[in-house]
């Protein structure tokens, strides 16, 4: 066996990161509070007019009103630059694992510099305007009113923003949860895949100002469709995991999050912009998205990440849309759901098994489709009415509007709370026989023989039985190798390339089959700051099968009470339904702004007094 040389660098913390960075972070954010409230302060007081001269220029370039204008390009330019951060640091993770802080991995300067301008543009649409702006303004002062657009685009980007210093908080408390999915997480993504849904209603608003006659630019024409192609990621975000190869979660989820995501953007593209829009938009997403993973996994060297490409979904809703039914916009949300939630995710699922390392074997079809087809059909039924919202349209009655987005929510927590579901099988093991590979000296690397106890633990055709090797460095394999094992008898299995168990890897063997979701641990070096012992890779062990997060989640504190974790996660979620509501009742205002009879001139004179 060859001997194992590596000096494995001193560990970061795996909690919070250190007071040197906490106080910097906090007093950079209290300048540039200050600097933002005088520039606001100042622009409203008109004390300065160069704010007001610039957004004007802009306005008249793109043919918007100014508070439209210079935060739709602030937007674009940050959300682009948070969605590069955001992939970065998730192949940072995958590849190298925990970092000492915040300011220690530099993606996260493109995540904070990105979240911000996403609050800062919408800060700016609602500073900007000395007059009233849109069809439904929102009244802050006597003198001072604020597009709806606006008002939601900086609350989102404050959802987001806040997610950083509650991110270091959650990890003093439970640990470093490194997953895409830790509650804060989730908050990060989610504040800027819905300010996605504000930004089209602030250019909505801003259109409505526009002369009858006025024509369209082609640049303002090509960030509309972007801000489509933007939708389809931005609601895709929540997937990044299975992108890698490397969910933590079951995987019945990527198709019901992939059916959701098709049919509410694309929906909403094909309403909004017309004929041929919702492959439009999957072409934009596609190349926008391909152009990050391109620059993250060639060019800088990390993990390659895939991305689904709707462009299955995206042709049934255009055929669909050529129907009558397509007149009728509600009805039109169901249906290309249903197609989006069966023939799409089955025209999807061609491209999934063709680059992913997980296709969707046919066994979880029927569960993939009892989640994915309820959501598509809810998430395309919301669609349909965000569409009408964005085409002037009336809506249905409000009651029955909210009533659609609470069942769409519980839709997905359902599905959600179904696929983390998973059973870890009490008294099984794995008996797995290391042999070694010829490697440079302190790389140690192996072949696998692994034998499941009891034989008959998985079926014949189980979503995976993996070995995952991770966290090894970005110069070792990019830090990440993801081993599909030949099946060779009952239980039985081998590897078909060379694992490596040295340095800061973690090696583990995987199995998720249904419900069934376990791992047992191949080789885990020694972590003092978790504090955690070495799993030694010996040349043959029998272990148990555990819960898979306990290994890929290893620096998160398991002896912290569940009710603690539980609560934390709660809150969250109340913030996120309260995004969701605060976007419910943006969308309403406009349209019932919108679409409210008109008085007409007549009637608005008085009526004359009897003598």
């Amino acid at each position: 066996m060859a001997m194992d040389l590596t000096v494995v660098a001193e560990a970061p913390p795996a909690r919070g990161a250190g007071l040197n960075q906490v106080i910097g972070l906090s007093i950079a954010a209290m300048v540039i509070s200050v600097v933002m409230l005088w520039i606001g302060y100042a622009h409203r007081s008109h004390r300065i007019s160069w704010l007001g001269r610039f957004a004007d220029w802009m306005g008249v370039k793109f043919k918007r009103p100014s508070w439209v204008a210079l935060p739709v390009l602030v937007f674009t330019t940050s959300i682009i630059c948070a969605l590069f951060g955001f992939i970065w640091d998730v192949s940072w993770h995958i590849g190298n694992g925990r970092d000492p802080g915040p300011l220690a991995n530099p993606a996260h300067y493109f995540i904070i510099i990105g979240l911000f301008g996403v609050f800062l543009a919408g800060m700016i649409a609602v500073v900007l305007p000395f007059d009233t702006p849109g069809p439904a303004p929102v009244r802050i002062t006597r003198n001072w009113h604020a597009p709806v657009g606006g008002v939601l685009l900086a609350g989102c980007g404050h959802y987001a923003m806040i997610g950083f210093p509650l991110d270091d908080i959650w990890h003093r408390i439970f640990g470093q949860d490194v997953t895409l999915w830790g509650p804060t997480h989730l908050m990060m993504i989610g504040g800027a895949g819905f300010s996605l849904f504000a930004v089209l209603m602030l250019e909505y608003e801003g259109g409505r100002t526009m002369a009858e006659g006025d024509t369209e630019r082609r640049f303002v024409k090509f960030l509309r469709y972007l801000s489509c192609g933007g939708l389809l990621i931005g609601l895709s975000v929540y997937q990044i995991e299975y992108d890698f190869g490397v969910e933590q979660f079951r995987l019945v989820l990527q198709p019901m999050m992939i059916a959701g995501a098709a049919a509410l953007g694309l929906v909403v593209a094909r309403i909004t912009l017309g004929r041929g829009a919702a492959i439009v938009a999957a072409l934009f997403a596609i190349a926008l998205r391909g152009a990050v993973a391109l620059l993250v996994g060639p060019v800088l060297g990390a993990p390659t990440n895939w991305f689904p490409l709707y462009l299955g979904p995206a042709v049934v809703v255009e055929l669909l849309a050529l129907t009558p039914v397509f007149k009728r916009p509600i009805a039109f949300g169901a249906v290309a759901g249903l197609g989006v939630g069966t023939v799409g995710l089955w025209l999807e699922s061609l491209w999934i098994g063709a680059v992913y390392h997980y296709p969707w074997p046919v066994s979880m079809w029927g569960e993939a489709l009892a989640m994915a087809v309820p959501v598509a059909v809810l998430a395309g039924l919301c669609g349909a009415m965000t569409g009408m919202v964005l085409t002037g349209q009336r809506l249905p009655r409000r009651g029955i509007g909210i009533a659609v987005v609470v069942v769409t929510v519980l839709a997905i927590g359902g599905a959600v709370a179904n696929g983390l579901h998973i059973v870890v099988p009490q008294q099984a093991t794995a008996t797995i026989t290391l042999t070694d590979r010829p490697s440079d000296p302190g790389k140690r690397m192996v072949s696998a023989d692994v034998q499941l106890n009891p034989p008959d633990l998985v079926r014949g055709n189980p979503e995976w039985v993996t070995i995952l090797s991770w966290q090894g460095g970005m110069q070792n394999h990019r830090g990440l190798v993801i081993d599909r094992l030949d099946r060779v008898g009952p239980g039985h299995y081998r590897s078909t390339q060379p694992i490596p168990v040295w340095g800061s890897w973690k090696t583990l063997l995987r199995v998720q089959d249904g419900y069934t979701m376990t791992a047992v641990p191949i080789y885990e070096p020694a972590d003092e700051a978790i504090p955690a012992a070495e799993v030694p890779a010996l040349a043959s062990s029998t272990r148990p099968f555990v819960q898979e997060i306990t290994i890929l989640q290893r620096e998160r504190d398991q002896n912290t009470p569940l009710w603690l974790f539980t609560t934390g996660s709660v809150v969250v979620l109340i913030f996120t339904l309260m995004v969701i509501a605060a976007l419910t009742w943006g969308a309403g205002r406009i349209n019932a702004a919108e679409t409210a009879p008109k008085e007409s001139e007549e009637e608005k004179q008085p009526l004359p007094r009897v003598a």
